[in-house]
């Protein structure tokens, strides 16, 4: 593996590249421009949306949450490890950050099957059209993050690793974001109304 020293004065430092952090704005941008809007409606059809939320699991919402954060801390653990030189250090500290964020999937999962059982679905009120909307474009970037780490797993593990520090450092601030945006999502989608 290449793990070289970080010139925090080069062009493409942060970690990842300029590009990367344009996609990670953009993204917060977006979902912050979404929960504005949702707060907008919900101030329209405050009874509504205060039923609606009464209607979600709000410990799964806190469990997940700290499913994430977990994850999140490990995934700076183990950055930290490789950067010492520590490979199997950072691998199993990389597969705890994968593990809580496939239990973070888990918990969605079960939560979805409960909604879709009662006949909760997209169309079923403008609360639930926001909650389907937000919380599904965030598992699929968390569904891409563990993805993009199981790939920097394998690429690490190999005997003539090409994986840089750099690319692991922008996996991590990929992972990153999808905490930011469940930190995000989860206050105003489960506590606000």
């Amino acid at each position: 593996m290449n793990i070289e020293t970080i010139d925090n004065k080069n062009i493409f430092y942060p970690p990842g590249g300029i590009l990367l952090w344009i996609i990670i704005f953009l993204e917060l941008f977006t979902f912050g421009i979404a929960l504005i809007v949702m707060v907008y409606s919900g101030n329209q059809e405050l009874e509504l949306f205060q039923e609606s939320s009464l209607m979600l699991n709000k410990t799964f919402g806190m469990v997940n949450t700290i499913f994430l954060l977990t994850s999140g801390f490990f995934m700076t653990i183990s950055v930290s490890e490789l950067k010492k030189g520590n490979k199997a250090g950072f691998k199993k500290r990389l597969l705890l950050t994968l593990f809580f964020g496939m239990l973070f999937l888990g918990l969605k999962s079960f939560e979805y099957y409960g909604k879709i059982s009662e006949g909760i679905n997209l169309g079923y009120n403008t609360f639930f059209t926001y909650y389907w909307m937000l919380t599904l474009f965030h598992v699929i970037h968390v569904i891409i993050g563990l993805v993009i780490l199981t790939s920097v797993y394998f690429g690490i593990s190999k005997e003539k690793s090409t994986t840089s520090i750099e690319d692991v450092e922008a996996s991590a601030a990929f992972w990153h974001m999808c905490d930011l945006i469940w930190v995000l999502l989860f206050p105003i989608i489960y506590l606000l109304f």
